[in-house]
């Protein structure tokens, strides 16, 4: 524990080093800007105007970085007074680096960089920024006034087709948090668009929606020709803990691409279950024998996550049509002719007693799992 007079002094050698431009950010610098107050907050907000917009741009860009992977720091008495910056690039650093429980004053802050910036680019991160404020409305942690107000904007940002496209396709993924009448069918009208980007923007609205319907759409983009949508869609089946997806999702783990091959492994330990513990399992070994530690500590990760989920704890949906008699032997089994038969805006009942052309995730031994 440092004693007042050396957080004094710490403080201190890192205003020295913000004021030199070519001094590089070090840990101890970054460490010591967190939980600002008192004169040291003044002392920085003083300094904050003298330096270049790159300087500026770079230390938020840093701070955002560094509190992803440390969570007791806290840099939001710099963060969010950066949603005021003058320079476009040091606002849109700071919108993401607003955290979940940033005040109302901030969210408000979001609010209106969302609608009016002269940055579209600022503007579509900002409304998606505010995903997560929807969903604190929903759960009922907003006061009821501004969460409408909050609502109200969001729809009405991705309703206005003179809205840019970004920012309309954000604010599709930000409403999906709220449960409001009229919004599946502004989910759906997203899947069936031209443009490839709205379709995925729509697969990200249902995972957020809580609502087990979109399930037939969601394991039919697991086998896109797209990248895009088949990531969005496994991120989509493991935030619904889908477990009639395991199987796709679980040959999607061996995925050339690697960032869709690490969003199935998260999506497999959200769901959890004896089977998907299974499939982490071997792909452990590989990952191991491969000296992957990125890959090991991905699938490490969703293993200590699958261990709460799954089968031994309540699912966040009732998929009793895949009864657990099945899943004892060993065996969950889909049939991918119910998924060839649904059109959109069908909904998935799950009652087909038919086990022709049913899927045994035990095919997963037979997989090709080279790297």
């Amino acid at each position: 524990m440092l004693t007042a007079e050396q957080v004094n002094l710490r403080f201190q050698r890192t205003v020295a080093l913000l004021r030199d431009p070519e001094a590089s950010f070090t840990a101890d610098a970054i460490y010591s800007l967190s939980d600002l107050t008192g004169e040291h907050l003044e002392t920085f907000r003083a300094l904050w105007p003298e330096l270049s917009a790159d300087r500026r741009r770079n230390l938020i860009l840093r701070l955002v970085e560094t509190a992803e992977t440390n969570f007791e720091l806290d840099f939001s008495t710099i963060i969010e007074p950066a949603l005021h910056d003058l320079d476009h690039e040091v606002r849109l650093a700071a919108v993401e680096g607003i955290l979940e429980d940033a005040a109302l004053s901030t969210v408000r802050r979001l609010m209106h960089l969302a609608k009016t910036d002269t940055f579209e680019e600022v503007r579509a991160a900002a409304v998606k920024a505010l995903g997560p404020f929807v969903l604190r409305g929903e759960l009922g942690k907003l006061p009821e006034p501004f969460n409408t107000e909050l609502q109200d904007l969001v729809l009405a940002l991705h309703t206005d087709t003179d809205e840019p496209f970004d920012v309309r396709r954000r604010a599709l993924e930000a409403i999906g948090n709220c449960g409001r009448d009229g919004v599946s069918e502004l989910i759906l009208s997203a899947y069936r668009a031209d443009e490839l980007l709205m379709r995925v923007s729509s697969l990200y609205a249902m995972g957020r929606s809580c609502d087990s319907v979109w399930l037939p759409h969601i394991v039919a983009e697991l086998s896109s020709d797209y990248p895009e949508m088949r990531y969005e869609a496994a991120r989509a089946a493991g935030e619904l803990e889908l477990r009639p997806a395991l199987v796709r999702l679980a040959e999607l783990a061996y995925e050339d691409e690697r960032e869709i091959q690490e969003m199935a492994i998260w999506a497999l330990g959200e769901i959890g279950g004896k089977e998907a513990n299974r499939v982490l399992t071997q792909l452990a070994a590989l990952a191991d024998s491969a000296n992957d530690d990125v890959l090991t500590d991905a699938i490490v990760e969703a293993q200590s996550v699958a261990t709460l989920s799954g089968s031994d704890l309540l699912p966040l949906f009732d998929f009793s049509d895949f009864d657990d008699e099945d899943e004892e032997d060993g065996d969950f089994l889909l049939s991918l002719d119910e998924l060839d038969e649904v059109e959109d805006g069908d909904y998935y009942d799950g009652g087909d007693d038919d086990e022709d052309d049913l899927i045994d995730i035990d095919e997963l031994d037979d997989l090709d799992t080279d790297y």
